[in-house]
């Protein structure tokens, strides 16, 4: 069957009472496609009236239609009736049947609820199918049919740059407060089966009350794994070199029929800590990206994508940094409170769930590095979109 490209859009109110993990979660868990892109938008004036034209030209009971359009017309506009922000987040799903089996087996009707869905769970419609609608929530929206996922798609290509990347100005904070704006990445592991651990993350997440205003889904190639960790290869040398004694005595306890001073230890693990940090570096680097970087031989294969996936978000507020590194907890597992991100989802040091930045100085160097900085960085799921419409997929 061949492979298609289907979206969801988590409604703005979605976002706002911070469902956004439980969707992610459900969207992740209930089928088989694959996250392939994720982007926030604000919605232009414009877009909104060229998405409803979609809507309007659907083979849809007019009640519901109209239910969707006043639905997005009241919600998705900049300068909306209920004065929120119109923040949206986009997830690109891809893989065969993708557009029927997202909107049927995984977003589910937007009447008829069932509670396996994700409308099931975070949706509501009070009304019948062929009367007054008194209440509707969508949850979410994605294409009915193929042709207008495309329409869609490519609508979405379009905007994507002048409605869509890092939203830092949307948010209208009180007179005096200070926000700011920090990098989490959920990591790898959370990504190796379909499962709602990604979802599960931000919806913890989500109890700092900070605003997502950035999304991204990563590939991190070796070059970009490096210049990020880099400041990490630096610590390595000495933070590990204890534990490389302690290896040393252990090992050479049974060598020698003498026993060898610490002092002979420390300095044969002087010898040895830089190799050590290296070896430590690129296994942190090949979970990154899923390449050993000794293995390359072409250094051009240095900035290709790596088979690694994670999911980088920005979260804006007051004390950022610091509400996200309280939640996301130690980086041992072992040591972090409970209740954490890493205490619940974390295995060990390395494979901890998520990370996030200590600092306003390293989140400007990191969100520079994976491309979450301002609105000039390529946007990859703008050419992802256009390679499929173009049959290049």
């Amino acid at each position: 069957m061949k492979e298609e490209l289907a979206y969801v859009l988590i409604t703005p109110y979605s976002l706002i009472k911070s469902r956004t993990g439980g969707i992610i979660g459900r969207l992740l868990s209930l089928g088989n496609l694959e996250l392939v892109g994720a982007r926030m938008y604000a919605p232009s004036n414009e877009f909104v009236d060229r998405y409803c034209a979609t809507i309007k030209a659907l083979d849809m009971k007019a009640q519901l239609k109209e239910a969707f359009i006043k639905y997005i017309n009241d919600y998705f506009r900049r300068d909306n009736r209920f004065g929120t922000s119109n923040r949206t987040m986009l997830l690109l799903f891809q893989g065969p049947d993708a557009v029927r089996a997202l909107k049927d087996d995984v977003v589910g009707s937007p009447v008829h609820l069932k509670g396996d869905t994700v409308r099931g769970t975070y949706g509501d419609y009070i009304g019948g199918e062929d009367s007054h609608v008194e209440y509707f929530e969508p949850a979410v929206l994605t294409s009915t049919d193929i042709e207008t996922n495309k329409k869609q798609l490519a609508l979405l290509a379009e905007y994507a740059q002048s409605d869509g990347g890092v939203l830092e100005h949307v948010i209208k904070f009180k007179e005096g407060e200070k926000p700011e704006t920090t990098l989490a990445i959920i990591k790898p592991e959370n990504f190796l089966k379909h499962s709602s651990r990604p979802g599960n993350i931000i919806d913890i997440f989500s109890r700092s009350g900070l605003y997502i205003v950035g999304a991204k889904i990563l590939r991190m190639d070796v070059a970009r794994a490096e210049k990020f960790y880099w400041p990490v290869r630096e610590v390595l040398r000495e933070k590990l070199k204890p534990k490389l004694v302690r290896r040393l005595k252990e090992s050479m306890s049974t060598a020698f029929s003498f026993p060898l001073e610490d002092a002979i230890l420390d300095r044969i693990a002087d010898e040895l800590k830089d190799k050590n940090a290296e070896y430590e570096f690129n296994k942190i680097v090949e979970y990154m990206t899923g390449i050993n970087p000794s293995s390359i031989k072409d250094q051009r294969d240095r900035d290709k994508p790596g088979t690694a996936k994670c999911l980088a978000l920005l979260y804006q507020g007051v004390r950022a940094i610091e509400k996200i590194r309280n939640i996301l907890g130690a980086t041992d597992p072992e040591k972090a409170a409970g209740a954490t991100v890493r205490s619940i989802y974390g295995y060990d040091l390395m494979r901890n769930a998520a990370h996030a930045s200590d600092s306003l100085e390293f989140a400007e160097r990191e969100r520079k590095i994976v491309g979450l900085w301002d609105q000039e960085a390529p946007c990859e799921e703008k050419e992802f979109i256009e390679r499929y419409l173009q049959g290049r997929l």
